[in-house]
């Protein structure tokens, strides 16, 4: 399966519809009956999305995206862990997505947690010591400047992310390095609605 619009194209695809979205235009495609009956069978989505789990930001509303046009993958602060990565080389080599788009987004409670952990030196009970340490590089590296600010790890995390999947996974850098696909990761403004790129691994010029 494959779809056949360039990474270029489908990074604009999904900005268009963060546009009708933030502007109230929402076309709210491919959410009908009619649709949902189409997909029984198979699915083509032409973008992937891996963000976080966070209530405020569902990939398909702020992108105006319907019924199997999107794969998406979520979890507390989008870290990468091995299922997020055997997920993406599904969507890339299986579903022949041209375009995963890493996002994050302002207020991110995981990234929260993880900056009081460094400033408190505590770390949380369970799980979310994981979800904690692998957010916490971010912290360190955003902090390098001494202006750093909340958003900044917010950003560095975002860009950490989009890092590890291409050096984590051979089958995306493979897929980058032959043009098949691309990443991009972008910051969701949870007060203005915005998507908004801040870093690119394949031939995407931002």
């Amino acid at each position: 399966m494959s779809t056949d619009l360039t990474p270029d194209a489908v990074l604009q695809r999904l900005l268009d519809g963060n546009r009708r979205y933030v502007e109230g235009a929402g076309l709210h495609a491919h959410q009908d009956p009619a649709r949902r009956a189409e997909l029984t069978g198979e699915q083509h989505p032409f973008g992937m999305v891996f963000g976080c789990a966070d209530s405020r930001v569902p990939a398909e509303v702020v992108l105006d995206q319907g019924l199997g046009d999107l794969f998406v993958i979520r979890n507390a602060g989008h870290i990468v862990d091995p299922s997020v990565l055997g997920s993406i080389e599904f969507g890339v080599d299986v579903l022949g997505i041209p375009l995963t788009l890493v996002l994050g987004h302002t207020s991110c409670g995981a990234v929260g947690a993880a900056i009081n952990a460094v400033d408190t030196h505590t770390t949380p009970s369970g799980y979310l010591r994981d979800v904690v340490e692998r957010i916490a590089p971010a912290v360190f590296e955003a902090r390098r400047d001494p202006a750093a600010g909340y958003e900044d790890v917010v950003i560095e995390n975002v860009r950490q992310a989009v890092t590890a999947i291409r050096e984590k996974s051979a089958a995306v850098d493979r897929a980058i390095r032959e043009g098949r696909t691309a990443i991009v990761g972008a910051l969701y403004n949870l007060a203005e609605g915005t998507v908004t790129p801040v870093h690119t691994e394949g031939g995407i010029e931002l």
